[in-house]
């Protein structure tokens, strides 16, 4: 009699670990990697060989940085690198209305996949959240790495609330939308005490921080954070009546991040 064949093991899924980039990407000068990102991140980082991401040159242009400090299991050239739909990147997925399941086909196989944006913590101010849903709905296993995240960076700096906060995004682009956006949440942090954060495109920080100084009331506070974690990195924050007086500029490449408050 032949024996019976043993029941095949079921395949243990892959984990999706979302991995922190540096927060200079776009920026004239690079900070040394290892001076934001710790090594247990670098070594997750090191070790993946599938990835989820916004853009895949600057995503294989991080990882030839985390390769001179830990050495990639495989050359850059032989990753597979999936990039979200263009859609994404103009919309968001924070909504729910993109189906990502199917890019995380390689976890069900097994794989571990590494969930990247262009920078900071991915699905934070970045697309990323409709892949961190799908893990979850599939049962897979979600680990967040730690790294740069400038929102928390910029509120701890700030001197405002950071026990009641909310971030907002980014800020209408028309200058009379914009104008009136920003009196809205002003009169919603003087009312509640929540901090109210958010970014722009750096080269609308000048336009950015011209509406604000028009727009919002004298001792309101205004922080604003610039070119966090580089050499260069400013983080100020002052009533608008002292902002206005110190005639404050904004350079048109660093990325800032804005917090309003009392």
């Amino acid at each position: 009699m032949s024996a019976v064949p043993a029941p095949a093991s079921p395949i243990a899924r892959g984990t999706l670990y979302l991995v922190p980039a540096p927060l200079d990407f776009g920026c004239e000068l690079q900070a040394p990697l290892q001076d934001s990102l710790p090594q247990g991140t670098l070594q997750v980082a090191a070790r993946l060989s599938h990835w989820i991401c916004e853009n895949a040159k600057s995503t294989r242009a991080y990882l030839k940085r985390v390769d001179e400090l830990i050495p990639l299991l495989q050359p850059v050239q032989a990753l597979q690198l999936q990039e979200l739909p263009r859609e994404v990147h103009k919309k968001g997925d924070h909504q729910g209305n993109f189906d990502a399941r199917p890019l995380l086909a390689a976890a069900l196989a097994g794989h571990d996949i590494g969930l990247v944006s262009e920078a900071g913590m991915p699905a934070v101010a970045d697309p990323g959240s409709s892949v961190v849903r799908a893990a979850h709905d599939l049962g897979l296993t979600v680990v967040p790495l730690v790294g740069p995240v400038s929102l928390l960076l910029a509120l701890a700096a700030s001197g405002l609330n950071g026990q009641q906060f909310a971030f907002v995004g980014y800020l209408p682009q028309d200058a009379t939308e914009r104008g009136q956006r920003i009196r809205e949440l002003e009169s919603l942090a003087l009312k509640t005490g929540q901090t109210q954060l958010f970014i722009e495109t750096p080269y609308r920080n000048a336009a950015m921080l011209q509406t604000l100084l028009q727009a919002l009331q004298h001792n309101t506070r205004l922080a604003i954070c610039s070119g966090l974690t580089l050499a260069g990195a400013q983080c100020h924050s002052h009533t608008v009546k002292l902002w206005r007086q110190q005639g404050a500029t904004l350079d048109k490449n660093t990325p800032a991040v804005f917090a309003l408050g009392r």
